[in-house]
């Protein structure tokens, strides 16, 4: 009778002979719970005693059995959460009760243990599928009693459960039943985990979590294995492989799944992975089941409720999908109906939105493979044209649904709970320079997928993002096409950023100034603002984009102004190209302005130095419009560009000898020389009152040694005059305010403010200990007081051949010449002295001399310090002797004295604008021609003809 009932093919352990008899009395007392020999009632103890009888002896009631022991473990819990309640105090409990129950569970332990040993295919599934069912519903049931942890408390709730002697025990038997089963056909133990996963979830959870620390391969493999199994028979028709809508309640098995799988990703994900991985490429075969045709689907359904798991497998997946794996999905997807495919690229685009590991490898992945063909064609095979159009829709799809999760998210208020984030897109914050390299490539459709997704994230992640994106195309653009991307992505975002431009502007001086640009990405940078701002078109084209840039440059004159100052030329003319086209803010802070002047003079002698014509042009357009700011800013270029000319470094490009002193340049070509003024330039913050006592240099840089002795600059005579023209006509727009005339530089129509503006500079660095003297003109005998100064400015004139084009400047606005009166003096008494005591035969054997004479005078007269008659006798210096020219310029001089060369001698002519001198008022002027009417006399042979040009 016992081994009828047995399961098929089992055989029951060793157990005692019972008779008939007491067989019977043995149901007889487990189903009446009396002792039949003394009537009384069975303790729980003794009634389990006779079910474990049973089970041994009578395998028909196996099942009552282990459903009467149910009792047993829950009595077992139950005692042990009381005496936890009780902090140990129920002493007599623990003895008594909870001892012996402890006591008759281990009994229970031992049985079954039997049992699955001697018969492991027959016994496991039923005894694995009792003790975990009993399992979950210990854990349901006191899930809510005082003492126990919450169920997302997963530690806490292991270690309460581990230290109960019956839900420790059920575990071990449990895990028994497993073991035997490995190596065999684990299924009908997983199903059972499965199932009470179902049920009793999320107080299930921690035998979840241990089973699968236990055995986690077997556990990840026949997890997946049986919710596969359970998908396919509920969710997946022969005819339709797609899951349904709502797969987690019509496969009830899932949700189950993506549970145990989550539980096990934190330590196990490596092999969560490889058999993900593995029931994907199996899925693929030539002869593929039915499971393997729903494998997609299924991975897919899982990835869409579990996200760790979406996250776990994206990226390894993403690599493995090569061209033949693509072309086998597409030749068995290629049959399904277009609804169901249009559902399965939904549900794709839907993950691909929720991934954040290896989102730009999945881009890449997609962009790459949907770029058309090219016509050289790699080694290896070859794409499908259908997986092309798959993954072009795709990224249709993409693109159109990250469009709407981004603009529908509004802003949200306190009150309003937080925006959903885009996982997809948050993971693309940290890639937006390599999107924009990419974008800049300019190929076919993968640039413009790659501009939409650059807007897109640059709205969902504002202001940075949007800030990064712009700055970076903006550096790294080469070409007028490349550089509209960044017009475009601008016009797209500046409906809906505000403050994007400034924002943007201050973004790139931020990297500039902190050295994270190569130098060739810093001169691109200028170069393409510089650009942007020139561009013209239409309200809504660059254009827009150019005004609205140029007025946020303005803002930054003075953060620019410091690039002029690079070590890099290319970088310094980028600068200064920049700051030649955008627009100068009308109100500048005086240091602003000065630093921004002295760095822009910097720069034009720099690039005069080279013959760099572009930076000439460059470089006088910026000082052309500084000098128009405002009347400062004008003084300030005009004062500065005098006095950068005529010292060391930069007199030599004029044509200038002796000794250099400072140099504006920091050496030569190839030496490591220290520039004292560029230090000096670097260190200023302040307004500069150049020449004055309140002027602070640094003290320069010591052990360098001594100055190198001056020598000739070895320049040709036709580079020192275009270097004077160039610079002549950079100081005149200057004098006129920025304003540029196409013709010939002119010496008319100079501001008589500029004019006094170069004069008080020429007297600055000429003569700066005669700064602000008398415009008196002293008698010939007091200039003999001055001797000494007066040969050093004679001797200055001669070293630089720049001051008498400058004297001839200063004259063309009168009445500035007046302010020149010290260097006039000066050197108008060395020229006689030197007149004086010349034994040559004619004054061509002095040309130097000869020409500063005829120089002077000319300039005194273009002044309107000297009348005509007076200011004509120069042109005949050269045909007289030299005591003649001194007898001469006495004249000039007795003239000066007693018609002293004041500003208040000049009235303003308003119809003509100019001020200008009424010599009638100064008396009569024949006095002063005596000696002139004899020296003509004398020559009268030769200077003939010219006599009738010195008739007052």
């Amino acid at each position: 009778m016992s081994a009828l009932c047995d399961p098929p093919g089992a055989a029951s352990p060793p157990r005692p002979p019972l008779s008939a008899q007491e067989l019977g009395q043995e149901v007889k007392a487990f189903l009446s719970g009396v002792d039949p020999i003394h009537g009384t009632k069975l303790s729980l103890k003794d009634h389990a005693r006779c079910a474990l009888l049973l089970l041994r002896s009578l395998p028909p009631a196996r099942h009552a059995a282990l459903d009467h022991l149910r009792a047993l473990f829950d009595e077992q819990v139950c005692a042990h959460l009381l005496e936890r309640e009780n902090g140990g105090g129920a002493a007599n409990l623990g003895r008594s009760g909870g001892a012996g129950l402890e006591e008759v569970v281990q009994e229970v332990q031992r049985v079954l243990a039997e049992f699955v040993k001697a018969n492991p295919k027959a016994w496991a599934p039923v005894i694995s599928a009792w003790s975990i069912d009993l399992m979950g519903q210990l854990s349901s049931k006191y899930a809510g009693r005082h003492g126990v942890p919450h169920a997302s408390s997963l530690n806490e709730l292991l270690q309460l459960w581990m230290s109960c002697k019956a839900t420790r025990t059920l575990m071990e038997i449990y895990t028994q039943c497993l073991s035997a089963m490995i190596g065999g056909c684990p299924d009908a133990c997983v199903d059972a985990l499965l199932d009470t996963s179902v049920q009793h979830s999320p107080h299930f959870d921690w035998v979840v979590a241990h089973i699968g620390s236990s055995f986690p391969n077997t556990i990840i493999n026949r997890v997946l294995s049986c919710g596969l199994k359970d998908f396919c028979a509920h969710g997946a028709a022969p005819g339709d492989l797609l899951f349904p809508a709502a797969a987690d309640k019509r496969v009830p098995k899932i949700a189950s799944v993506v549970g145990i799988l989550g539980h096990l990703a934190s330590r196990h994900s490596g092999s969560i992975k490889q058999e993900l991985l593995r029931m994907f490429h199996e899925s693929l075969g030539p002869a593929r089941d039915q499971h393997q045709k729903a494998t997609v689907p299924f991975l897919l359904q899982l990835a869409v409720m579990s996200p760790a798991l979406l996250g776990t497998i994206s990226p390894e997946l993403v690599d493995s999908l090569k061209p033949n794996i693509l072309n086998q999905l597409h030749q068995h997807f290629a049959s399904l109906p277009r609804e169901e495919l249009e559902n399965m690229v939904s549900i794709v685009v839907h993950l691909i939105c929720q991934t954040s590991a290896g989102a730009y490898r999945i881009l890449q992945f997609l962009v790459n493979t949907a770029m058309p063909a090219s016509v050289i064609t790699p080694p290896g095979l070859t794409l499908h044209d259908g997986v092309r159009e798959a993954c072009d829709r795709i990224i249709q799809l993409l693109l159109l649904n990250l469009q709407k999760l981004v603009y529908n998210r509004g802003s949200p208020s306190l009150a309003d709970s937080p925006p959903r984030p885009v996982p997809f897109l948050d993971a693309l914050r940290s890639h937006v320079r390599d999107l924009c390299v990419e974008t800049l490539r300019l190929e076919r459709k993968r640039f413009l997928w790659q501009h939409q997704l650059l807007g897109l994230l640059a709205v969902y992640s504002a202001p940075h993002c949007a800030t990064d994106a712009l700055f970076f195309l903006l550096t790294l653009a080469r070409t007028q096409e490349e550089l509209a991307l960044a017009t475009q992505l601008y016009a797209v975002l500046s409906s809906c950023l505000a403050d994007l431009l400034p924002a943007t502007v201050k973004t790139c001086v931020c990297q500039i100034h902190a050295g994270r640009l190569p130098e060739p990405q810093i001169a691109q940078l200028f170069r393409n603002l510089a650009l942007v701002v020139q561009w013209e078109g239409g309200e809504g084209g660059p254009a827009a984009m150019g005004v609205q840039l140029g007025a946020v440059l303005a803002r930054h004159l003075h953060d620019l102004a410091q690039i002029l100052l690079h070590r890099n030329p290319e970088v310094a003319e980028a600068a200064c190209l920049l700051l030649s086209v955008c627009p100068l803010p009308r109100a500048v802070p005086p240091a602003h302005l000065l630093a921004a002047v002295r760095a822009a003079i910097h720069q034009f002698f720099l690039v005069l130095r080279h013959q760099n014509a572009a930076g000439l042009c460059y470089g006088g357009r910026l000082l052309a419009r500084l000098s128009a700011v405002s009347p400062a800013a004008g003084k300030a270029v005009l004062t500065q560009l005098v006095e950068g000319a005529l010292r060391g470094g930069n007199a030599e490009l004029f044509g200038a000898t002796g000794e250099k002193n400072g140099g504006e340049e920091p050496g030569q070509e190839g030496k490591n020389a220290v520039s004292l003024l560029d230090i000096n330039r670097r260190f200023t913050a302040a307004v500069n009152f150049a020449g004055g006592v309140w002027s602070v240099f640094h003290a320069g840089v010591i052990g360098k040694g001594l100055k190198m002795p001056a020598g000739a600059g070895g320049r040709e005579a036709e580079e020192l005059e275009c270097n004077v023209q160039i610079f002549l006509s950079l100081l005149l727009r200057c004098c006129r305010g920025g304003r540029f005339s196409p013709d010939p530089p002119s010496l008319l129509a100079i501001h008589p403010e500029a004019a006094k503006a170069v004069a008080a500079a020429l007297v600055e660095s000429v003569c700066p200990e005669a700064a602000g003297g008398e415009l008196v003109w002293p008698p010939e005998e007091q200039a003999r007081g001055t001797v000494e100064r007066d040969l050093r400015i004679c001797r200055r004139f001669r070293d630089h051949p720049l001051l008498f084009p400058l004297l001839r400047l200063v004259a063309a606005g009168p009445p500035a010449l007046c302010y020149c009166s010290v260097l006039l003096r000066g050197l108008l008494a060395s020229l006689m002295a030197y007149w004086e005591a010349c034994r040559e035969n004619g004054t061509t054997g002095s040309p130097w001399h000869l020409h500063a004479s005829c120089a002077l005078v000319a300039c005194m007269a273009e002044g309107s310090l000297l009348p005509p008659v007076l200011g004509n006798m120069h042109e005949i210096f050269p045909h007289l002797a030299p005591f003649e020219v001194h007898l001469l310029l006495l004249s000039v001089w007795d003239y000066l004295r007693e018609n002293a060369p004041l500003p208040q001698k000049f009235t303003f002519q308003a119809e003509r604008g100019v001020f200008l001198r009424d010599f009638a008022r100064d008396g009569d002027v024949g006095k002063h021609l005596a000696v002139l009417h004899s020296v003509l006399h004398k020559n009268i042979q030769r200077l003939g003809l010219l006599a009738g040009r010195f008739r007052p």
